[in-house]
């Protein structure tokens, strides 16, 4: 078990080649057919890309976007930050932060794709852990596709480690993870999964099918398939808990980040312009304190919520993530719009009884009733409750946020995000002619 959980493990850190190809020689680790041949291979290669996402993959997802979208300012020397700092037209194509979120969301994808194609075999006629590792990785490989659709136009949705990979708009790509989620929680419901799996690879702080639902919402709503996201929402409950933990040997990464290296601090006011912000709403205390710096005319703040500390968990979706994408569906499909402020409301007068305690205490919506108005409600809760998700960037572009300027380098930090989407990667390029142009910002 020692040996095998190598696998797993070694991935932290490292940097995979371009291309999509991802192999690695560690003359000390398994060989391919001990990981990909047995059940113990398949528990702990499936325990590894939990453990590869939570670890390496998130702080990317989170750091880069959060960027680029305003919510946290990059204010060290290194020229990876401060190039995504400045974004713009200039983002160079060798920009270090670019390529780890492109090769990081590769890397579990790969992972996920090893237990996908060989968990059936490995596991013979145990039915209920093929189901469960299964879904499990179908899960890990939708939030790698989801995690590059945040920021790039096209991308593979399918690992080749001869370095050809073959690249899909994202929203194709996206699509692809809706049916990667929605077998994996046909699997689930057909055979539910053995004990062994959920003590083994879920544990307590994990619930599956509620996290799958949770994705599937969520990319559905980008797709723009409302009542499927509304119909994937429903199931979901809002009163349990799943999380990635951390501990000292695999510390937080966001607390990493800006905490321990202070490469990056939380712009003050969720990075919000003047009127998308509310200075009562309790998740300013939450996700932020002093002491304060000024920087650049911009103050910038210390971090608290699920960054405080190396081993604070981090949530693998938020509730009222769910109440929200609730709300939204039902606007987004001329649906009920008091069904949707009941959703809002849900959401801003909560005083306490969240699960992760992450609490607005704000009066109820007393703004128009209608779809206008409501989506930018929707658009403001977002940004207050999921604040350092991820979803930032996403968001700012599917609410129809004001896009950066083309002409200007850096963009200035009166625009709320400073990209569209981000260049390829040169090692990509340079290894891959399926690669395709740059966008233009």
């Amino acid at each position: 078990m020692k040996q095998l959980l190598i696998y797993g493990l070694i991935t932290f850190g490292l940097i995979a080649g371009a291309g999509c190809k991802l192999d690695y020689v560690n003359p000390n680790g398994p060989t391919d057919t001990q990981i990909t041949t047995t059940p113990e291979g398949m528990f702990t290669l499936s325990i590894g890309i939990k453990q590869y996402y939570s670890a390496v993959a998130l702080e990317s997802f989170v750091i880069s976007p959060g960027t680029t979208s305003r919510e946290i300012k990059g204010i060290t020397t290194f020229t990876n930050v401060l190039e995504i700092e400045a974004g713009g037209t200039n983002l160079p194509t060798f920009n270090g932060n670019v390529l780890q979120l492109w090769l990081r969301m590769l890397k579990t994808m790969g992972m996920a794709e090893d237990v996908i194609n060989n968990a059936s075999a490995a596991f013979g006629a145990d039915a209920a852990s093929i189901s469960g590792c299964i879904a499990h990785a179908n899960l890990f490989k939708a939030m790698s596709i989801g995690g590059l659709a945040s920021a790039f136009e096209q991308f593979p949705t399918t690992t080749d480690k001869s370095g050809a990979a073959t690249f899909v708009p994202r929203l194709q790509a996206l699509q692809t993870a809706v049916s990667l989620l929605d077998d994996a929680a046909a699997r689930l419901a057909t055979t539910p999964p053995s004990a062994e799996f959920n003590t083994r690879v879920l544990g307590t702080d994990f619930k599956l099918l509620d996290c799958i639902n949770a994705y599937r919402a969520r990319y559905n709503m980008m797709l723009g398939k409302y009542p499927e996201a509304l119909a994937a929402a429903n199931l979901v409950s809002v009163t349990s808990k799943s999380q990635f933990l951390y501990n000292t040997q695999s510390p937080n990464p966001i607390y990493q980040a800006l905490v321990v290296r202070i490469d990056y601090k939380p712009r003050d006011n969720f990075g919000l312009p003047a009127g998308l912000f509310e200075p009562g709403d309790g998740r300013l205390a939450f996700y932020l304190t002093t002491p304060n710096t000024v920087l650049g005319g911009e103050t910038l703040k210390t971090i608290k919520g699920f960054f405080d500390g190396i081993a604070t968990p981090i949530p693998v979706y938020l509730p009222d993530e769910i109440r929200l994408l609730k709300a939204e569906a039902i606007i987004r499909s001329n649906g009920n719009l008091a069904n949707a402020v009941t959703e809002i409301n849900a959401v801003r007068t909560q005083a306490t009884g969240d699960p992760f305690g992450v609490n607005a205490n704000l009066p109820a919506y007393s703004g128009p009733v209608t779809s206008t108005d409501l989506l930018l409600e929707v658009y403001r809760q977002r940004c207050a409750e999921m604040f350092l998700g991820g979803l930032r960037l996403e968001d700012s572009r599917r609410f129809g946020r004001p896009a950066p300027p083309t002409n200007l380098n850096p963009v200035p930090i009166t625009f709320e995000r400073s990209r569209n989407f981000y260049p390829y990667p040169d090692q990509e390029r340079l290894t891959n002619t399926n690669t395709p142009n740059d966008p233009a910002i």
